[in-house]
């Protein structure tokens, strides 16, 4: 278990380490920077299915760092190494149109590194630095192409993602003004004592408020969307998916739920809450999916589709049963892979056409067939159609409206997935299909390691279904999705880990209660 500071140390040095390479020699950035996300891949599978505590220096928790693996940060760990690593090895040769090669792989390896300080750490303020690394890496991987377009959506990013911060600084300076701590599990304890009415339970829930509108920012929920749609599009392709992909579920959606179920237990406190990002996620997912029809530049149309699906992750970890939950949570998983592999594929398109504009593209697929295929996987899953991943998600959200009552909630659901699958037939309908266009004859396909990239996340579409299957799901699903149902246990869990005096802890496998 010592290997699990290794998950951020990877990144993080080699983030610094990566500049200093030669600018004359691309191909050992390009190694470096996949030995690294491979490695994170390995590790992170290694840790599977583990709970543990680990205090940095060994000193307690109260004065010190702690970073904790349970069944929901070890599920987030995996989706970030798996969608990093196919980023990377796309990038290979994507970058070749881009100067600086060893600073993106830089920035990019910073972003990962604050994913994951703040999918794994224990603490509040940790969390708010490990999510300003991940931040602050993405404004200038947004802008890396120093362009018009470029510079004006990272400065918008910026300047909304500083709003978010603030919001996130302030209240864990509230929350450590009132009970004295930073430690989550500390938090949690002495918050689940608070009686409802007094200044400690009105400052607690205050505080909701700020990180639902801070973290609901980095993640992009509506109506705190406002970057997205220009900050994704303008992004290398490579970024655009780790972006959609994993950043603003690492540093939005999970530390928005870590703290309204392992830190507050919203579901026992203030079920209204719950409530609240019920309707946020449902908004999200109506005026994502009305504003994605009628779009005509491709990463743009995918932008508001990233806004819209993360509407149905917050409606089923909204619901706070654990159908809805697990729905969630499944649908957080399989969103990583269809939008990452559909940004990839736009970017290959891009590449290749020099343009992001479907009127302007038209019969591709007889030229570029894996990069069709595999985005016409990603649409297909992305709409919901089965056998792919993203039906079964999007059913057992429905299903968990249904099962709690919220009729109208189901109904949305169903009709967003169907605006969804007529936004991708048009995708396929006037990029790939059709009559091949005169000044596409000459048209190739994309360089070999982009499309091993884009098969692998293909084949994770086709294959993640198996996720619901008794064995996986317990291995994978069923952890992460207790960790937020049972979401009072993640105190006792850590506290009593750190009683032992011991470095690092390692206590049942997170499938069994």
């Amino acid at each position: 278990m010592n290997l699990m500071p290794w998950l951020i140390a990877v990144p993080l040095g080699m983030g610094f380490i990566l500049p200093l390479m030669p600018k004359r020699s691309p191909r050992i950035s390009d190694l470096l920077a996949n030995l690294a996300t491979l490695l994170l891949v390995i590790l992170s599978v290694s840790l599977l299915g583990k709970t543990a505590v680990y205090r940095v220096g060994g000193w307690e928790a109260r004065v010190g760092i702690v970073l904790v693996l349970d069944g929901l940060s070890g599920f987030m760990v995996i989706i970030v190494a798996a969608i990093s690593f196919a980023a990377t090895l796309f990038s290979a040769r994507y970058m070749d149109r881009y100067t600086a090669r060893p600073k993106y792989y830089g920035l990019f390896l910073l972003m990962v590194a604050g994913m994951n300080g703040a999918i794994l750490t224990g603490d509040m303020f940790n969390l708010y630095v490990f999510l300003e690394i991940a931040a602050v890496a993405s404004y200038a991987l947004v802008a890396f192409g120093c362009e018009h377009e470029e510079l004006e959506a990272s400065f918008k990013y910026a300047i909304l993602g500083s709003v978010a911060s603030c919001f996130v600084l302030l209240g864990v300076a509230l929350l450590y003004a009132t009970f004295g701590t930073v430690n989550m599990a500390h938090l949690s304890e002495k918050i689940a004592v608070v009686a409802p009415g007094t200044p400690a339970y009105r400052v607690s829930m205050f505080t909701v408020m700020l990180f639902i509108a801070g973290l609901g920012m980095k993640a992009a929920l509506v109506p705190f969307h406002a970057w997205l749609p220009d900050a994704h599009p303008s992004a290398p392709a490579p970024i655009s998916a780790m972006l959609s992909g994993v950043l603003i579920k690492a540093i939005g959606v999970y530390a928005l739920v870590r703290v309204m179920f392992n830190v507050v237990n919203v579901a026992e406190v203030a079920p209204g809450m719950l409530y609240a990002l019920m309707v946020l996620g449902t908004l999200s997912m109506v005026v994502g999916v009305f504003l994605a029809v009628g779009q005509w530049d491709f990463k743009r149309l995918l932008a508001y589709h990233s806004i819209s699906q993360i509407g149905y992750v917050m409606l089923g970890i909204g619901l706070g049963t654990p159908l809805g939950i697990l729905g969630g949570l499944f649908h957080l998983a399989n969103h990583a892979a269809f939008k990452s592999l559909l940004f990839l594929t736009a970017g290959a398109t891009e590449y290749r056409t020099g343009t992001r504009r479907l009127e302007k593209m038209g019969g591709l697929g007889q030229k570029m067939p894996v990069t069709a295929g595999s985005s016409l996987v990603a649409s297909m899953s992305i709409a919901g159609v089965p056998p792919f991943n993203g039906f079964f998600s999007k059913l057992i959200i429905i299903l968990a409206c249904v099962e709690a009552g919220r009729y109208g909630f189901a109904a949305w659901a169903v009709i967003v997935s169907i605006m969804t699958l007529a936004s991708f037939m048009k995708v396929q309908k006037y990029a790939f299909f059709g009559r091949l266009k005169e000044q596409w004859v000459r048209v190739r396909e994309v360089p070999f390691v982009m499309q091993v990239s884009m098969v692998l996340l293909a084949i994770l579409c086709l294959g993640m279904s198996a996720l619901l299957l008794p064995g996986p799901k317990k291995a994978f699903l069923d952890p992460a999705a207790n960790v937020l149902s049972e979401g009072k246990d993640y105190s006792s869990t850590v506290l009593t880990a750190q009683t032992t005096g011991d470095q690092i802890v390692v206590s049942r496998d997170m499938g069994e209660k």
